[in-house]
């Protein structure tokens, strides 16, 4: 479905991410009395009636005084400011946001100029008007010149409505796509591997902020694109560290975001620093992965910063077998985001991933590689007893899980249960995607 598109813009601290998600209905932006919280663009389909539309968040747009965010580098204000102004180009309607109580601020004269370049529907919305004395001092902001007045109040829901029935009003009708499901791929690592450089590089665009920073990106940022004739979606999301590493706050916010994006996904890039080797912090992110039973191909960003012979691959990628033999299904592959090298290769994987993930191996086939399994490795035994496998047959529903029905399901050694689990590996192309294994004893559920 190609949806039209709704922007709410405005200065830092007006209001913004509780706007969206009291539209959304739920809380997806991130919202902190901490003035520009939000930084890049997030994005978020919704419904109001009959109509569909995708409704995007943007950071606070400053020009120039960093006075009201302490701490916060200019050249990531730039970056923010022209985020913001991309989502304008790209939106087919605009909500700017302002704030009652502090009156007509510089920067709202600022982007009333952009605003009214931009030719695009602009609902002005003042905030913060739960009462008849303010929604009185709104009129003020008829100065901006940019025609009919929204007040509202996003905490309380307050004139939320009056806002969708008119932006609704100026929006052209959705348009249906394909109806198959489109893959949704998750880029995630620990802070400051190129994540978003990644993103950017596969996209051939400035989509996500990027910088040195650790830290930059801090919610998940949904970003559809096509792949040949393949639509696909693409998540960005904050850095993921070790849990007893996460500090309160925004930072705490992000990393559930970041997890709830890998829910989100069918497949995860999972990000390494090339320069740095697999550290803790890279093992803890892939055990999120395999806990969500996502498929999973591990990219080696920064690889052109590394000194190589004929063997620095090779061995490369022993050390990253060995840190993360856990997943070591995983494909490896080795890019530069920075140059674009084998990155087109990331996308292909995870395609590849997301197929077998997807795989279902008929019954008649299981059972014949189970009894084979078992002529050429004899099962385990318990003194007189003897392991007897009856049926095994793949569940519907990804990852995959093979169930096996057996005459007693305490005699499974895990060793026994690895053979098996890489009998069916050796058989069928898992490459990239967890399997899950189900033993239960016949006649019980």
């Amino acid at each position: 479905m190609s949806k039209p598109l709704v922007a709410i813009v405005g200065r830092p601290n007006v209001g913004k991410s509780t706007l969206f998600n009291r539209l959304i209905g739920h809380r997806l932006a991130i919202v902190s009395d901490w003035a520009g919280t939000t930084r890049d663009r997030l994005y978020a389909d919704m419904e109001f009636g009959d109509r569909e539309f995708t409704l995007v968040d943007t950071g606070g747009i400053m020009f120039g005084d960093t006075r009201d965010l302490p701490g916060t580098p200019n050249e990531i204000l730039a970056s923010v400011r022209a985020q913001a102004e991309a989502a304008i180009d790209a939106a087919d309607a605009i909500i700017f946001l302002v704030d009652v109580e502090q009156g007509i601020h510089p920067h709202d004269l600022e982007i009333a100029q952009i605003l009214r370049r931009a030719a695009k529907p602009i609902f002005l919305s003042i905030n913060k008007c739960d009462n008849d004395a303010r929604r009185l001092d709104a009129a003020e902001f008829y100065q901006l010149g940019l025609g009919d007045l929204f007040p509202l109040s996003a905490y309380h829901g307050i004139g939320v409505g009056d806002l969708l029935d008119a932006v609704l009003a100026r929006l052209p009708r959705a348009i249906a796509d394909d109806a198959r499901a489109v893959p949704r791929i998750a880029i995630v690592g620990r802070p400051n591997v190129g994540k978003s450089s990644l993103l950017n590089a596969i996209l051939g665009e400035e989509r996500a902020i990027v910088s040195e920073i650790p830290g930059t990106t801090r919610d998940a940022l949904d970003t559809e694109f096509q792949w040949g004739d393949q639509p696909l979606v693409l998540i960005d999301t904050a850095g993921l560290r070790k849990r007893g590493h996460i500090e309160s706050g925004i930072e705490k916010y992000s990393v559930l975001r970041a997890l709830r994006a890998i829910q989100r996904a069918e497949v995860a890039l999972l990000v390494i620093d090339a320069t740095q080797g697999v550290e803790a912090q890279d093992q803890h992110v892939a055990s999120y992965i395999l806990d969500a039973g996502k498929a999973v191909v591990i990219v080696v960003n920064k690889w052109d910063l590394l000194a190589k012979d004929n063997s620095t691959m090779e061995t490369y990628t022993a050390h990253v077998r060995a840190a993360l033999d856990f997943i070591a299904y995983a494909p490896i592959i080795f890019v530069s985001a920075k140059t674009g090298q084998r990155v087109r290769n990331a996308i292909d994987q995870a395609l590849a991933a997301r197929a077998a993930w997807h795989m279902q191996v008929p019954a008649a086939e299981l059972n014949e590689l189970a009894r084979d399994a078992l002529a050429r490795h004899a099962p385990p035994t318990r003194g007189k007893r003897t392991l007897k496998m009856y049926d095994v047959k793949q569940l519907p529903n990804p990852p995959p899980a093979f169930l096996f029905t057996v005459s007693d399901k305490k005699l499974i050694h895990f060793t026994y249960e690895r053979f098996l689990q890489n009998e069916i590996r050796a058989r069928w192309a898992f490459e990239g995607a967890p399997i899950r294994m189900i033993f239960k004893n016949r006649g019980k559920k």
